[in-house]
């Protein structure tokens, strides 16, 4: 999984593999999930991140035990 923040474009894109992206879906405003031929989600992107993430530039990974 890839977590990027472009600051120029101001959205932050959750790549959760690598796969050639097949549709693309708005499915909330300012939200887009990105689909590869089989359906199956590879990628979300947030867009005005900076109005939506409280910082975009700080990710924290935890893992639910």
């Amino acid at each position: 999984m890839r977590v990027t923040y472009d600051p120029e474009a101001d959205t932050v894109v959750i790549s959760l593999r690598k796969s050639a992206i097949d549709e693309s879906d708005e499915v909330r405003p300012g939200v887009i999930a990105d689909f590869d031929a089989a359906g199956e989600v590879v990628r979300f992107e947030v867009l005005d991140a900076s109005r939506v993430v409280q910082n975009p530039r700080e990710i924290r990974f935890v893992i639910a035990e």
